[in-house]
């Protein structure tokens, strides 16, 4: 038997590399496909509030909620560093006025402390109300990728993985559904946080 011309062992070290090439490429796309495909399930598994809280519209909404109640805080204690002086104030006074016309001042700042006190709790409530409407516009606007999700899953029910006793993790869907949902609608209307207005000032007597 012959040896290869140089020509001949050329083509055939071209032949054997471009077979080798085509080999890896093979199997860098099998790779791929496993690492992004879906599984086919009839029940799949969703973290909702990792969901939320880890999609740009979930980061968007808690950023502008701790911005809102760091000012709010700041209020509080504003609030209280003047009503601390408007106490002091009265009781220096006090001395100088007669026990009727004292005690109808300290009535009238009781009410105002009463009515601030007030306020200022009804504002507390509000941000922790602005979550859970968040959170439903969230979902709504979440809901079609999730019935897609479903669609390409070949899934009939999405269940929450805190009331399974045990399932396979392959099942649970949250960071496919986030990458999805950050796709699909973003920060969400109104860069991910509901309309609201502004703390409002405490009013004067």
């Amino acid at each position: 038997m012959t040896a290869f011309s140089d020509c001949g062992r050329a083509a055939w070290q071209s032949a054997c590399a471009l077979v080798l090439a085509l080999c890896l490429c093979l199997v860098g796309g099998d790779v791929t496909a496993q690492e992004t495909q879906l599984i086919r399930s009839p029940i799949l598994s969703l973290d909702q509030d990792r969901m939320f809280a880890l999609s740009d519209f979930g980061r968007r909404f808690e950023t502008a909620l701790q911005a809102d109640g760091a000012q709010l805080e700041i209020e509080n204690r504003r609030i209280e560093s003047e009503l601390e002086a408007e106490e002091k104030d009265l009781t220096q006074r006090r001395p100088a006025m007669s026990p009727e016309a004292f005690r109808a001042l300290a009535d009238a700042f009781d009410v105002k402390v009463q009515r601030i006190r007030t306020e200022q709790t009804a504002k507390a409530r509000a941000l922790a109300l602005r979550t859970e409407e968040a959170q439903r516009q969230f979902i709504a606007a979440a809901r079609p990728v999730l019935e897609q999700l479903m669609i390409d899953a070949g899934a009939v029910v999405i269940i929450d993985p805190r009331s399974v006793v045990m399932s396979r993790s392959a099942i649970d869907v949250t960071d496919e559904a986030i990458r999805r949902i950050n796709s699909s609608i973003g920060e969400g209307p109104g860069g991910g946080t509901p309309p609201q207005d502004a703390p409002d000032k405490p009013k004067g007597d």
